[in-house]
């Protein structure tokens, strides 16, 4: 395996790990980065830039990281509540009116953070032309009756997260959150990561795609057989997991360039593995000069909000204001750790204890959620080094 990249000295576990991904784990493309207090200590990418091509991963190489994204989409309802713009305590109507429809006037801007909303699945489910116009989902969510009473329990918000948290930063800022981040997050650090690809970046983007990881049998790669409750959940078109993750129907060709370019913040983010790492590295301390988030803000971010039986992943997941939290059902480095994966492999955290901010990004989509088995691998291999 042709691995690119360096590594510094006491991180060598995190190739080894990478390098098996590759030979145990169905990898086809992938990078990891890593920073640690602030400066790089991996940066790593290896195998092919498409899913289903021969053309290797380059330097510069960019994926979609799907949910991933939702973790950088997260920070800018943070980092307006850091500045004044937004209280987090007030009903999402008191900058949205049209939202107060439908038993809603309750819903408070911290439970959609945490999916505490009750809005996870729509009535009717949006066109992916639809869902890329930033008008018809906005008004889809406003319109929509929540699925419990808002505030009394949590539920992964797995589409519609990108209509309640975009129209909320439009709705206070002027701007659409892909150009907030754009100038307020990405350009200030130098991140390789979008919400709406620009048409001269197209070029560096690989393809994604499904993978199937290989045999137990003798690959040393561990599956875990999910719980029927689970397999139920996902199988039946009725529940409530098969609408919030199906609130676009069809499901869009996430390869196309009219996908790419729309700003969809639960799903369609577009980065490299150390615009990832980096993003992470800079809510936890400074990364050349600079940081985003001050200490108190990165209290509110790692603060469980919501705990215990998710209504849509049918399985017990805990979330702070916007970020998933370390747990069974999202293992990341320790206690205080907080990011998001990306359904099918892709990962992003920070664990401010250790001062460790990984990005993790693969072509290579396998089935999974929350724990993909590579990620794992590599956040392991971190701890080994630590």
């Amino acid at each position: 395996m042709d691995v690119r990249g360096t590594v510094a000295p006491g991180f060598e576990a995190v190739r080894d790990a990478f390098v098996r991904n590759f030979e145990q784990r169905g990898e086809r493309g992938a990078a990891v980065a890593v920073y640690h207090h602030g400066r790089k200590v991996v940066d790593l990418w290896a195998g092919t830039r498409d899913v289903d091509g021969a053309e290797p991963w380059a330097v510069d190489t960019v994926q979609i990281v799907r949910s991933a994204g939702k973790g950088v989409a997260a920070a800018v309802p943070l980092l307006l509540h850091q500045r004044g713009q937004v209280d987090l305590d007030a009903p999402v109507g008191t900058y949205w009116p049209e939202f107060k429809a439908n038993g809603k006037e309750r819903v408070l801007v911290r439970h959609l953070l945490a999916h505490r909303a009750g809005l996870a699945a729509l009535d009717t489910a949006l066109t992916p032309e639809e869902a890329a116009d930033q008008v018809s989902g906005p008004q889809a969510v406003a319109a929509q009756r929540p699925q419990w009473e808002p505030g009394t329990d949590h539920g992964y918000h797995a589409q519609t997260y990108s209509w309640l948290i975009g129209e909320l930063v439009r709705r206070v800022t002027g701007r659409t959150i892909g150009r907030w981040i754009a100038e307020e997050i990405a350009r200030p650090l130098g991140l390789d990561f979008w919400f709406g690809l620009p048409e001269d970046e197209a070029h560096r983007i690989g393809r994604i795609g499904p993978v199937e990881p290989p045999p137990v049998e003798g690959s040393g790669a561990l599956r875990v057989r999910p719980k029927r409750s689970v397999v139920e959940a996902y199988g039946d078109p009725a529940s409530l997991t098969r609408r919030a993750f199906g609130a676009i129907d069809p499901f869009p060709d996430e390869n196309a360039p009219a996908y790419r370019a729309a700003e969809l913040p639960a799903s369609n983010g577009v980065a490299t593995a150390r615009g990832l790492a980096r993003c992470y590295a800079a809510m936890i301390g400074e990364v050349d000069g600079q940081r985003l988030f001050a200490p108190a803000t990165l209290t509110l971010a790692r603060t469980e909000e919501s705990a215990g039986p998710d209504r849509v992943l049918v399985v017990s997941t805990r979330f702070g204001l916007g970020y998933m939290l370390h747990g069974p059902a999202a293992p990341l480095l320790g206690p205080g750790s907080f990011g998001h994966p990306g359904r099918g492999g892709s990962l992003g955290f920070a664990d401010p204890e250790s001062g460790i901010a990984l990005g993790y990004v693969t072509n290579g989509l396998q089935k999974g959620v929350t724990a993909d088995p590579r990620a794992q691998a590599l956040v392991r291999a971190v701890r080994s080094a630590l």
